[in-house]
């Protein structure tokens, strides 16, 4: 099986009621722990990549890791998604690296920190839809701006999205997918109290546009077990907290059909990496603390996987390939 278009897997998950996890990568081992509870439980998935992690991998070999990890995972349909573009392009680079879906962040300037006019948003994400769609390529946008700043991307304020011009903008633009601000934020410090998002917020959006796959970014839970681990073994993370996963699966009921996950993932490396090198100071492989990272991650996955509801939904379909896509669009 090749990589898939995300717009299919999406449909597929409108159609079954599930959300599906986006789970961010940077290295071999984190692509594997993906791939390996993917494969566990039967999940389509959708591996997604920021510019920084484009950066840090010098592209090619992020394209080629993707490609044996489908290549060793046939059964498994596997979006490969590129978050937070902030221009076209890097889009264009995107998509000349094979991925199979994109995201167009035009709710921010293209300095990906500064808050952009809608009309700028409108503007840049319909350049993106009309360049990307040529290739088969699922675009994503997005509406309104969460809170936290991770990878260097986030304005660290919150704007909620307006339902009435979320309509507007989906028919404006052509966008495939719409991320939403309901009150979530990047990083692992995004409340300091217990969280209240606008739940209401996905309901509204949905019933106006029941067509289109709703995004939540912001997604982690930063469960307090992986957050001991890091500071039992030399972490300081105080006040570390997330979205409660009851939070998300109402999310899920309501409309939500893509979740991003990165923090919880980073904790789950993090912790491991740590509790190695302290509890076994002599070791100097990286492979005694990297397998160690990969079955944690590996774990946390899964768990999201399941708790999502794209468990055991491999299989429901058969995989379109980029030019198929071509032609849906083309019509």
């Amino acid at each position: 099986m090749s990589l898939v278009p995300m717009k299919q897997i999406l449909d597929e998950a409108m159609k079954g009621g599930y959300g599906v996890g986006a789970f961010n990568v940077n290295n071999m081992e984190q692509i594997q722990a993906i791939m390996e509870a993917a494969r566990r439980t039967a999940s389509p998935v959708i591996i997604q990549a920021s510019r920084g992690a484009l950066k840090y991998s010098n592209l090619i070999y992020l394209k080629h890791l993707m490609l044996a990890a489908v290549e060793e995972n046939p059964d498994v349909p596997v979006a490969m998604h590129l978050d937070h573009g902030n221009g076209l392009e890097v889009i264009k680079q995107a998509i000349g690296l094979g991925f199979t879906s994109v995201m167009i962040d035009g709710s921010l300037m293209e300095d990906g920190k500064t808050p952009s006019a809608y009309e700028y948003n409108v503007d840049i994400t319909k350049k993106v839809v009309d360049y990307a769609h040529r290739f088969g390529v699922t675009v994503e946008g997005e509406l309104g701006t969460l809170g936290g700043i991770e990878d260097g991307v986030g304005s660290g304020q919150i704007h909620l999205t307006d339902p009435t011009q979320a309509a507007a903008f989906i028919k404006a633009t052509g966008v495939d997918a719409l991320a939403i601000a309901i009150g979530t934020s990047h990083g692992a410090y995004k409340f300091k109290a217990a969280p209240a998002l606008a739940i209401h917020l996905v309901e509204d959006i949905h019933r106006r546009c029941p067509s289109i796959p709703l995004v939540m970014h912001g997604s982690s839970s930063v469960p307090r077990d992986l957050v001991d681990t890091i500071n039992r073994y030399g972490g300081n993370m105080p006040n570390a907290m997330g979205v409660p996963m009851e939070s998300i699966q109402a999310a899920i009921r309501k409309g939500v059909r893509k979740v991003n996950v990165d923090t919880d993932s980073r904790l789950a490396v993090t912790g491991a990496v740590r509790k190695v090198l302290v509890e076994t100071p002599e070791k100097f492989d990286p492979r005694d603390y990297l397998k160690p990272a990969r079955e944690a991650m590996m774990t946390v996955v899964e768990g999201k996987m399941k708790d999502f509801g794209q468990a055991g939904h491999a299989g429901d379909y058969k995989p379109l390939s980029l030019e198929n896509m071509k032609k849906i669009y083309e019509h």
